[in-house]
């Protein structure tokens, strides 16, 4: 059986390890211009060649976003953009628009192209016609049943890459106009304000503000509200279709959701490839530990339909806080970044990179001066005393 990569999101340099750290073939990044996550940390360029040097000294890949939906007066910038990313040895550059291909064929710059989903790419005659244009890959539109996705993987020559786990955009392949109208933020070009998530309300014209309620249940009205995609289960039917890249979405959510959700897929997937049977009743709990919005198998297995959404909350559900990612093991003890509140006595535990879920209760907590506190404070580095190993990179996390 060939072998198939996993795509993990990069939002900044912290995920980026954590991705690499949990069994990431490969990341994508985006630097502070032209790609869909504006609001993401990103990187400078001197940042994602220090990225891409780290990806490549671990034998792991780097596919850079270009993939807004560019102006006029975008392609000078473009040009020499793209231009240094082929310099730092990206290993691919995603875009959208046809005209950014033509820019970097008509320029000669020597680089990689992988199709956004942003291009609503649903058939395999526009995967041939991408194909005939110089593109590497192709990266499907999220609302394809597994039976087009097959014929698509059958009858197409280049690398088929599909998400798996993520956010789904409640607009074709996120092609939307919602945030461009409402707040003028628009969301192909990496602006989205996410009016999907928003609490509706009715006005009637000769009312000004009085607010009608537009009754779904108690908690509010969320008619546009997607769960999130989740096909955990079906990871060895994805293999069989012939897809080359199973993508995580998610540059915008925290480096414990990298992690976790990154080293359940690596599990599911190494499962798949050596014929064993899934076992997902085993991962889910994982999953569900972190930010999520319920889940769905959104077009795989049938046409979405309203059990595909939320209409409870736009909220994220996580039953699991974020205390940490260790950064040094000496030993003895482990060295920690804070993200929030930890006190003397609670339990927490480690997550570790092989997906081990070590127990502890917290009896001593130091400072960086080796001083002993009662508890911690969200951006300084402290120190646990343990009794068995733990990997740097390791989560640190805290049950609700």
């Amino acid at each position: 059986m060939k072998n198939v990569e996993l795509l993990s999101p990069a939002g900044n340099f912290e995920k980026l390890r954590t991705a690499v750290n949990f069994g990431a073939d490969a990341v994508y990044l985006s630097g502070k211009n032209f790609g869909l996550r504006a609001k993401a940390a990103n990187f400078e360029i001197s940042e994602l060649e220090d990225a891409l040097s780290y990806l490549h000294s671990a034998g792991k890949k780097g596919y850079v976003t270009a993939n807004i939906y560019p102006r006029n007066d975008d392609f000078e910038d473009l040009k020499v953009y793209i231009g240094v990313l082929a310099e730092i040895n990206a290993d691919a550059v995603i875009i959208s628009d046809p005209g950014i291909l033509h820019l970097i064929k008509q320029s000669g710059i020597n680089i990689p192209v992988h199709i956004s989903t942003q291009s609503n790419t649903v058939n395999y005659m526009s995967v041939k016609f991408w194909e005939d244009m110089g593109a590497s890959r192709v990266i499907l539109a999220r609302e394809l049943s597994k039976e087009e996705i097959g014929f698509i993987c059958k009858n197409t020559g280049i690398e088929i890459e599909m998400f798996v786990h993520g956010a789904m955009c409640i607009s074709h392949s996120g092609r939307c106009v919602l945030s461009n109208y409402f707040t003028g933020k628009d969301s192909n070009r990496g602006e989205c304000t996410h009016p999907c998530r928003w609490n509706y309300y009715l006005v009637e014209k000769t009312r000004p503000g009085e607010y009608l309620p537009v009754v779904e249940s108690d908690e509010g009205t969320f008619i546009y509200n997607s769960r999130d995609l989740c096909l955990l289960e079906y990871i060895d039917e994805i293999v069989n279709l012939g897809v080359a890249s199973l993508k995580i979405e998610g540059r915008m959510k925290s480096a414990m959701y990298t992690g976790v959700v990154t080293g359940v897929y690596r599990q599911a997937l190494d499962t798949a490839l050596r014929g064993e049977q899934l076992v997902p009743e085993k991962w889910m709990p994982l999953l569900e530990s972190v930010s999520n919005r319920g889940y769905t198998t959104g077009f795989f297995c049938s046409k979405a339909d309203e059990q595909s959404m939320n209409y409870s909350t736009s909220s994220y559900y996580r039953n699991c806080d974020f205390i940490g990612v260790v950064t040094d093991f000496d030993g003895e003890t482990i060295k920690f970044i804070c993200k929030t509140k930890l006190e003397k006595n609670e339990n927490i535990h480690f997550l570790d990179t092989d997906m081990r879920e070590i127990p502890y209760q917290v009896q001593k907590i130091y400072d960086d001066r080796m001083n002993e506190c009662e508890s911690t404070k969200p951006n300084f580095g402290y120190y646990l005393p343990v009794n068995e190993s733990i990997s740097e990179g390791a989560l640190v996390r805290r049950y609700k």
